[in-house]
């Protein structure tokens, strides 16, 4: 990702390299089964502290307001339909011609998803982006002629554009101009369908207009006549929106998204108290993850082969073989060069990966950027503090990939340490054993045991420290006593020696 000079009046939100999309953005009001799961228990104290009842009162009195104040309820609208556009990208130093055209490839699919059309890519070697025009002057010149000779009626840039490049480009090439960041947040915008999400998405657009005001007062005193590219989103915006109006909205946005992330970290918390466990998928976007939440639960969540197909998240239940019942939620997916405005407007959204007990990082196995992809994932769970969650590792549509070039990235990702299954969801190859891999590891509850252990068996005190949580410790006479939150396997080694055993005529696991 590059580095490039704003004007500090105009600087605003940098890129990440590598953050979240989101194949899947808001919490979905079909949570699988909630009373069977144990999450809407009897608890006075819920409601009290902004349980679900007083969340849906409260998003009616917030849409309501929406209402009142004209404020954006179906997005901010911003351009004109872009029917034809021109993709530029910088070949930087430390970059191969390979790193640029993926990343070319994406910005087209982004595109395309948004519905644009791309007919022609312009790519400049440059040590750093032009602090005013982002391509030197010359290339400048050289894409205006192409931008006429090929009718288009935009240029896209693969990258963070500052307000003052924006507007210098317009001026000069005579069409609108567009960013990695606007088109991602164009498809959000038609995608994002929960109140959850509506606010999210929101947030972000209004998070990037507000540094580019100046400038764009005639976009938005116009009446948008069409839909296209940056023009869609969780609501109109007022036709003579001012600076003092949006940061009021923000502040507002913001204010709703803690609404809804209390209601969900009272669920997580309903959650833990019944011992649901959960597990979390998540992945570059378009790698197969809602397909295979289908495969694994027959549930029906949409299905489409295009970015960011799904922005709502859904949680539905798993039948283990041993049993038990968990969560499986289909989170958020993740692509490079995300703003960071995004992230923040998301990141109650990330809650559903951190308080996972396992995470399913699936892999499109048959794009040629798969290993690429592995590690940009990666990147982002260290980032948001899951680097170090258990997870496995699935490489998904193995019925589209060549045999050799599986074994091979197999081999890559297996050397990150990482228990790795190949699946087709599409067919249904291996999803049984990649269902008893999740069984495996995430195992039956933790109970809390007393026990008095003989000096002779000080192995026992060592199994207790390295399989659990030895809570206290104290040498005796006769032995050590020890009270430790263990698994069954190791509880049951440590049974004969406790005051009681807590898994006795216990039918919880």
């Amino acid at each position: 990702m590059s580095d490039h000079t704003t004007d500090p009046s105009e600087e605003h939100d940098d890129i990440d390299e590598t953050v979240i999309d989101t194949d899947d953005l808001a919490t979905d009001d079909s949570m699988a089964d909630d009373a069977d799961l144990g999450w809407d228990v009897d608890d006075p104290a819920s409601d009290s502290e902004g349980g679900l009842q007083i969340g849906r009162a409260q998003r009616r009195r917030l849409e309501a307001e929406r209402i009142e104040d004209h404020a954006p309820q179906e997005g901010v609208k911003i351009f004109r339909q872009v029917d034809a556009a021109v993709i530029v990208g910088l070949h930087l130093p430390g970059e191969t011609s390979h790193d640029v055209d993926a990343s070319l490839d994406e910005m087209e699919q982004l595109l395309e998803t948004a519905g644009g059309l791309t007919v022609g890519r312009v790519v400049q070697r440059r040590d750093h982006p032009d602090v005013a025009t982002f391509l030197g002057r010359g290339k400048v010149q050289e894409l205006k002629g192409l931008v006429g000779q090929l009718g288009a009626d935009a240029v896209v840039f693969d990258d963070d554009l500052s307000p003052a490049q924006q507007r210098n480009l317009e001026e000069k090439l005579k069409v609108k101009v567009l960013d990695r960041t606007i088109v991602i947040l164009d498809i959000f915008a038609q995608h994002a369908s929960s109140s959850e999400g509506t606010a999210q998405v929101e947030l972000a657009q209004l998070t990037y207009l507000l540094p580019r005001l100046r400038g764009w007062g005639d976009a938005l005193s116009r009446q948008a006549g069409g839909v296209g590219v940056g023009m869609r989103g969780p609501g109109e915006t007022q036709l003579e929106v001012d600076r003092r109006k949006l940061n009021r909205r923000i502040t507002k946005l913001k204010r709703d998204l803690k609404g809804f992330q209390k209601i969900r970290q009272t669920k997580s918390l309903r959650r833990r108290r019944n011992k649901v466990r959960a597990a979390a998928i998540v992945g570059y976007t378009n790698a197969g993850k809602s397909t295979l939440m289908n495969a694994m639960t027959g549930a029906d969540v949409l299905v489409a082969d295009q970015l960011f197909a799904t922005l709502d998240t859904t949680a539905r239940r798993l039948d283990l073989p041993d049993g038990r019942t968990i969560v499986l939620t289909d989170t958020v997916g993740f692509v490079k060069k995300l703003p960071t405005q995004l992230v923040e407007s998301f990141k109650s959204t990330l809650e559903d990966t951190l308080n996972a007990d396992l995470l399913v990082h699936v892999v499109d196995a048959s794009h040629e950027e798969a290993e690429s992809h592995v590690l940009a994932v990666n990147r982002v769970l260290a980032e948001i503090g899951a680097g170090d969650m258990p997870r496995v590792l699935v490489l998904n549509k193995i019925d589209r990939c060549d045999p050799d070039d599986l074994v091979g990235l197999a081999r890559t990702v297996e050397a990150h340490g990482e228990a790795v299954y190949q699946v087709s969801a599409a067919t249904g190859d291996g999803v049984q054993a990649l269902v008893d891999g999740i069984a495996e590891r995430i195992p039956p509850h933790r109970k809390v045991i007393e026990a008095l252990i003989p000096y002779a068996r000080a192995d026992l005190v060592a199994r207790a420290h390295a399989g659990g949580e030895v809570l206290k410790r104290e040498d005796r006479d006769d032995g050590t006593w020890i009270v430790a939150n263990v698994s069954p396997k190791v509880g049951a080694e440590l049974v004969p020696f406790a005051t009681h055993d807590p898994w006795a005529k216990d039918d919880d696991d």
